[in-house]
């Protein structure tokens, strides 16, 4: 393990660079060229089977042991967010209004890191490892069109195990590791809604049919329902972010669009909060004598880490950083991610890293997706060690397919 992330540490440099020329040229969605250009010139040379997406920038990279046996699956996102950035670094973003705000700069290059240290390791590999750089984890469904185009059988059989990192700027000291089993981070939808009513003067709104003082009920109403409707330990979040009507004071408009985010923590709940939210809409409107579409996009299922997938990575972190390094995630955390979609068919773990400044106080540092959002290079080797580290005890603890599992297989 020493000497593993040793030579994690003697890459940091370059890996530093690649981070660095990703986050000076940030690109949004999909649609990733030159970040795809800067992956794959990272990965030339390399022994790896590599294919581009069709429908997206993505790299799918696949390394082949020396001897047969499983699959395990590493992930990378390499997509930014519509951020103008405020932090003032010589390698800030030279992109206005586009920013890596999320870290997935480093999680590209640390993911090219460990394709580098594994390819130097291949002669001690038995099995494969697939590294997916994947575009458009911010709402774009990348991993979902990842999977369509095949990501998760370019090795040629299915991953035993799935293992991911997500840096933080804030909440976690620096080069500190926190993970959970079960539920880590929420499922994700967002409700489009528009609520059709009759348009008139102002002055006069007993003549029309006002599709404002209904929308704002259909507001209130779904904070009601979170609170009644709902078990406190079982919880839902609903959050309107978005709501227009109108183009003058004294117009009453024909209709009001309301775009809100709906967050969840178990298939349950997140069931059952989509028909309760539609019954809420549809029967406030129908009160008012007005109609109401609804529906729901950009859904993303609630993360959940295998068990023993999430012991295994722990047991890994705690035997190559100590203990000292590892927090247990005390709650699911609100926010989404779409390695989800993957984790529904691969038990795996996705692993949260403290990567603020040293200087910086986790409590009150700026968060992901703050334009101040600062994230440390030193944390790169670390990262890169391991995943690296996770793909080759993995490997050596899993049966060739088609083999019976040993004991040793789930952590």
């Amino acid at each position: 393990m020493a000497e593993l992330r040793d030579e994690a540490a003697a890459i940091c440099d370059e890996l530093a660079e690649l981070r660095r020329a990703i986050h000076r040229e940030p690109e949004l969605g999909l649609d990733l060229p030159l970040t795809q250009q800067k992956v794959l010139a990272a990965l030339d040379g390399l022994p790896l089977e590599i294919r581009r997406g069709e429908s997206l920038s993505a790299v799918t990279a696949v390394l082949r042991g020396a001897r047969p046996g499983a699959t395990v699956l590493l992930r990378g996102d390499m997509d930014a967010l519509p951020v103008t950035e405020r932090t003032g670094l010589p390698y800030a973003s030279r992109v206005d209004g586009v920013m890596h705000a999320c870290g997935h700069d480093l999680h590209t290059a640390m993911l090219a890191g460990a394709a580098r240290v594994l390819s130097a390791r291949r002669g001690d590999l038995a099995g494969n490892v697939i590294f997916m750089f994947q575009p458009g984890e911010e709402s774009e469904g990348g991993a979902s069109r990842m999977i369509d185009e095949g990501v998760l059988d370019a090795a040629g059989s299915r991953p035993v195990a799935a293992f991911g990192l997500h840096v933080a700027s804030a909440l976690l000291p620096r080069g500190w590791f926190s993970t959970r089993a079960g539920a880590l981070m929420a499922a994700a939808d967002t409700m489009e809604l528009t609520v059709r009513g009759r348009g008139g003067h102002g002055s006069q709104p007993h003549l029309a049919a006002d599709p404002v003082q209904a929308a704002c009920e259909i507001v209130t109403a779904l904070q009601a329902m979170v609170t009644r409707r709902f078990d406190v330990f079982d919880p839902v979040v609903i959050s309107v972010g978005s709501f227009h009507a109108g183009t003058a004071s004294n117009v009453i408009p024909d209709e009001a669009r309301l775009s809100a985010t709906v967050r969840s923590f178990s298939p349950g709940a997140r069931q059952r909060v989509l028909e309760e939210a539609l019954r809420v809409v549809h029967g406030v409107a129908a009160a008012h004598g007005l109609s109401a579409d609804a529906e729901f996009v950009d859904s993303y299922p609630v993360t959940v880490n295998d068990a023993a997938e999430t012991t295994f990575a722990t047991r890994t972190v705690t035997d190559m950083f100590g203990d000292s390094r590892f927090i247990p995630t005390p709650n699911p955390i609100t926010g989404s991610e779409d390695f989800s979609l993957v984790l529904e068919q691969v038990p795996g773990a996705f692993i949260l890293l403290g990567a603020g400044p040293p200087d910086s106080d986790p409590a009150t540092a700026p968060y992901n997706h703050s334009a101040e959002a600062v994230f440390d290079d030193a944390v790169l080797a670390d990262g890169t060690a391991l995943l690296a580290e996770l793909a080759m005890r993995r490997l050596g603890a899993a049966p060739e397919p088609g083999a019976a599992p040993a004991e040793t297989v789930r952590g």
